[in-house]
This record gives C-alpha cells, structure tokens and sequence, in this order.
C-alpha cells in the first residue's frame, strides 16, 4: 500500500516528490528510503522520468533531511537531549549512534547511512556533540551522493520488483554493501595482481 501511495505522489508531483518525500524523511509514508531511491531509478530506467533531474532530486533530499538533523542537534540538542532519551526506543537509538560516533568518528554518518532510523539519528548526534559543520559535510554529502547513486542504479535494473527486493535490502542493507565492497576490493586485487604479473613477462620478454 505504501508502495502505491508513493508511485501516485511521484505521478501527481514529479520530481518534487522525491526530494520531498526523503527530505521529510517519510513522515506517514509507511515504505523506507531504499525503496524511494530505487523507486526514483526504476521510472529514470524506464523513461517515465528523466535520469539526471530524478537523480539530482533524489540526492538532494538525502542530503537536506540529514542537514535538518544536523542543525537541530547543533542549535537545540541540548535542549531536546533529556526528552529524547526518556523514550526508550528513540533513547536506545541515540545512544547506539553515539557510541558509532565513538568508534568511527566521521565516517559513523557514512555507516548509518546503511542502517534504518540510525541515519536519521546520526546527524542529530553529530550536531548535539558539536561537529563543525565543514567536518559533518565533508563525510555527509559524498556519503549520499554513493548511496543514493548504488540504490538508484539497484531500482534501475530491478524495475517493478522493487518493492519486494527493497524489503531485503532494508534488512540486510549493511551485509549487502559489505558483501559488495568484498567483491570489489577482490576484483581490484585480481586486477592489480594481473597487471603486475603482464609487466613480469614484458621485463622477462626484454632482457
């Protein structure tokens, strides 16, 4: 259902809807954001929209719903902090993102990315704990760029079965990147591997 309500926002408003749909960080809108990325690629791919404005849309509703959190926790973190941890289910979440923040510094906002509500939490920490927000866009905004660009390019070759394969994603969405930074870490290995062993063999061929 909440599959359908988001293709007939998409239909009714276009592009805006992307953006507004991910930068209000889908407020009554039961689907996660992989399956609005994937939706914005699936209908780029298929010509229903135009690929660089969906994207471009996309991207920038990522990155204004995590600027959002960042600058309430910068300028009311303090404030809101109290309240938020008195609700164990939201508590529970700021606490795990602190304690990413902890181990990873910077790149805990590129890791939540991965991970549902913590992205939406992270850059509220990261605001609250003070982060300058050169620092906090330096690690945000390529982080978004390449999530939004893998689960764009998923939604374009999955198509209309986007819905049933961001299910998957949303719950293994973390193992599921790992296992493809595995297979392209492996692949640049081979492939540096396989250049050194040609100009082995050109060297030997010389002398």
């Amino acid at each position: 259902m909440g599959y359908d309500l988001l293709l007939s926002i998409i239909e009714q408003l276009g592009y805006v809807a992307l953006f507004l749909v991910l930068c209000l960080g889908l407020i009554g809108l039961p689907i996660p954001n992989e399956a609005v990325v994937m939706t914005g690629g699936a209908l780029a791919f298929s010509g229903v929209l135009s690929p660089v404005p969906a994207f471009i849309m996309t991207c920038l509703g990522i990155c204004s719903a995590m600027s959002f959190g960042y600058s309430i926790g910068r300028f009311a973190g303090a404030r809101l902090a109290d309240w938020f941890r008195k609700r164990k289910n939201i508590g529970a979440f700021i606490d795990r993102s602190e304690e990413l923040s902890h181990r990873f510094g910077g790149y805990a906002i590129s890791i939540s990315l991965c991970l549902p509500f913590l992205r939406h939490v992270t850059p509220y920490v990261m605001g609250m704990n003070k982060m300058k927000y050169g620092r906090f866009a330096l690690f945000a905004y390529p982080s978004a760029f390449v999530w939004t660009m893998i689960y764009f390019l998923i939604g374009g070759f999955v198509g209309d079965q986007v819905q049933h394969i961001s299910d998957v994603i949303y719950r293994y969405g973390i193992w599921i990147l790992v296992a493809i930074a595995i297979v392209a870490a492996a692949y640049l290995v081979y492939r540096v591997q396989k250049r050194s062993k040609v100009r082995g063999q050109d060297s030997s061929i010389e002398l």
